[in-house]
């Protein structure tokens, strides 16, 4: 049971930003102060990636855990919640398939991908920067 009314529900659910969230901005963040110029949300390519590297054919996608069912069993925030079950189930999923189907389309074109979660940002951010470093190096 949801301890929100309908209406407050629905009304933080609102609130809940697409673009330019926290975890985003702290890996625009990393990725320009190790130098790196890139596009935010292209159009152009598919899922419109958070940063996009034209040149070097990569991008990098920041997943909020919750949205993107974060599969590591250690996130927290990865989880279908316990109120309308079969509706978050269904949503959820979708969103990961999309996300999946999106990945393939990049590799297809000769893009290659790099996912960061959310709760990553937040916990982790050295072997965040590693891992942007990495990416983006080779």
């Amino acid at each position: 049971m949801d301890k929100l009314t309908r209406g407050a529900r629905s009304e933080n659910m609102r609130r809940i930003a697409g673009k330019n969230t926290a975890p985003e901005l702290a890996v625009r963040r990393i990725v320009s102060s190790l130098g790196f110029r890139y596009r935010i949300h292209s159009k152009r390519l598919p899922g419109k990636p958070d940063l996009a590297f034209p040149k070097q054919k990569k991008v990098i996608f920041v997943h909020g855990c919750f949205w993107h069912l974060h599969p590591a069993r250690t996130c927290k925030d990865a989880r279908i919640p316990k109120s309308r079950v079969k509706y978050w189930t269904k949503k959820l999923y979708r969103n990961t398939a999309r996300d999946e189907q999106h990945v393939a389309a990049l590799r297809k074109q000769g893009w290659k991908a790099l996912i960061i979660w959310e709760c990553q940002t937040e916990k982790t951010l050295h072997k965040v920067v590693s891992r942007i470093k990495k990416f983006l190096a080779s």
